[in-house]
């Protein structure tokens, strides 16, 4: 396959979505229907890409001899490609039932689809230059999915996202700039790319430098103690709040984190030093801090981003490893947590949607009047905790035996972190469900008449998840064979 395909799956969603706000659409419906296909036509050029595997990249601007705006794909870009391209068409459905009354649609939809394409620029970038300059077009394409609504609290919402946004980023250019100065190539590499004759003795320099572009990368993950931005942004329509926090800013935090550790400067430079450690104890907080927030929290969909906090940690524990296991835990809980954090938010969007209602303790006895909806929550739910079976456990199982293979002391302090978290990942997670299915004796079910589960557009996206869930839980050996074979260069 020709390598044009490359800067396609990034620029049609850009065309696609800067159409929307001046197409002619007759009616709503027309809309939505130029829309789906708009996504489901790049996600289709997107996965036949990732099948035919072109290796050739694609330069689509030279800033200099050196600097360039290009594309390539390789074995970590595949991975972040397959979760935007097949979770993204999903999310589009079940956003049009959800956006029918929120107003302002077509400027909604179009930074919607957008976004979509941003994110497949970095999931397909082939230097840190082009990496870095999609991350921040991310922060201005989904600022105005945040403030959407234009109430008080979304306005402060994307202010806190923008100061939180801009100011990582600018830690992260520290980093960009050192790489491509110390570095042999600004393209990405199994290993890293620093050339130890031109380093000298700024070695701690570079640690230094590398622990800066850490902290600022991972202000998209919203690790403590950049925590605060993420559940602000729950004030946002539960569709860009989904993709937020299971597909888009989170999610590419995270690889950015990956990238810039494993193919920038190198676990060989990074293991054993001051700079692991530094990162390593942040991370490995993180992972308790967000769980405990989450069970302190009452509304449904803030206690679902303190959830994300404490997961997206768990990526950056496999990041912080440095070792071929440790990234395979990392991508291995990066696809799995997709599936169930998007699964769980849809859930929590869905109730919203029908009721208005979004405190846990509003929603007793709600279980039997949307039994799909809180099943499957439920089950979302048992994989968040690790239950066997479910992909949660795969994911976390593979974290676990890469800190133990570390060696590292630090690493067994996350071991316990990671079993902490499971546990009060059960409790907030569980006392929902609960509450939805067995509300009391005397519970009087008439107070809740209105309440139903919504139609496919929402429920067909919430089956597919669960079904993920189990298939991946029961049968993840390919996708872990895959992921190993990334985590093989790295040796």
């Amino acid at each position: 396959m020709n390598s044009a395909i490359l800067v396609i799956v990034v620029l049609l969603p850009f065309l696609a979505g800067a159409l929307v706000p001046v197409l002619p659409f007759k009616n709503r419906r027309q809309m939505m229907v130029y829309v789906e296909c708009a996504v489901l036509l790049n996600s289709v050029l997107a996965i036949a890409m990732l099948i035919a595997q072109p290796q050739d990249s694609f330069v689509l601007f030279r800033f200099t001899s050196d600097l360039t705006l290009s594309f390539r794909l390789d074995g970590m870009g595949t991975v972040f490609a397959a979760i935007v391209s097949v979770l993204w068409p999903l999310a589009t459905l079940y956003s049009f039932e959800y956006m029918k009354h929120e107003g302002h649609e077509k400027v909604f939809f179009a930074f919607y689809v957008i976004t979509y394409g941003v994110t497949m620029g970095i999931a397909l970038a082939e230097d840190v230059v082009t990496m870095y300059c999609f991350y921040e077009m991310l922060t201005l394409a989904t600022l105005p999915l945040i403030m959407h609504t234009l109430t008080r609290e979304a306005i402060l919402a994307s202010r806190t996202y923008l100061y939180y946004s801009l100011g990582g980023a600018a830690f992260a250019f520290i980093g960009v700039i050192f790489i491509l100065v110390y570095g042999s190539t600004s393209n990405f590499v199994p290993g890293g790319v620093l050339d130890l004759a031109k380093i000298g003795d700024r070695t701690n320099l570079l640690l230094l430098i590398y622990v800066l572009c850490f902290f600022g990368f991972s202000v998209k993950t919203a690790m403590w103690p950049f925590s605060k931005w993420l559940p602000q942004a729950g004030v946002a329509p539960t569709p860009v709040t989904a993709l937020l926090h299971a597909v888009a800013v989170v999610k590419a935090g995270a690889f950015t984190v990956l990238r810039i550790t494993y193919y920038s400067f190198g676990t060989e430079f990074l293991r054993g030093t001051w700079a692991q450690t530094v990162v390593m104890i942040p991370v490995i907080f993180t992972i308790v801090y967000g769980c405990s927030r989450a069970l302190k929290e009452t509304h449904i969909k803030r206690r679902l981003a303190w959830s994300t906090v404490s997961n997206l940690s768990y990526i950056l524990f496999g990041a912080v490893l440095m070792s071929p296991l440790g990234l395979v835990g990392a991508l291995s809980h990066m696809i799995f947590h997709a599936t169930m954090k998007i699964c769980s938010f849809f859930c929590a969007g869905s109730v919203i949607y029908k009721t208005g209602r979004e405190y846990i303790h509003q929603l007793d006895g709600f279980g039997r009047r949307m039994p799909k909806v809180f099943a499957i929550f439920t089950i979302s739910g048992l994989a968040l905790m690790g239950v066997p079976g479910l992909c949660g456990f795969v994911s976390k199982w593979n974290l676990a035996k890469a800190a133990v293979n570390s060696e590292n002391p630090l690493a067994y302090v996350g071991i316990g972190a990671l079993l902490v978290s499971a546990l009060l990942t059960a409790i907030y997670m569980l006392t929902i469900s609960i509450r939805a299915f067995f509300p009391g004796k005397g519970f009087d079910y008439s107070t809740i008449q209105d309440v139903e589960d919504p139609n496919w557009m929402m429920l067909l996206p919430l089956v597919i998840f669960a079904v993920a869930m189990f298939v991946f839980g029961l049968h993840s050996g390919p996708v872990l064979s895959g992921l190993e074979s990334i985590g093989a260069l790295m040796r």
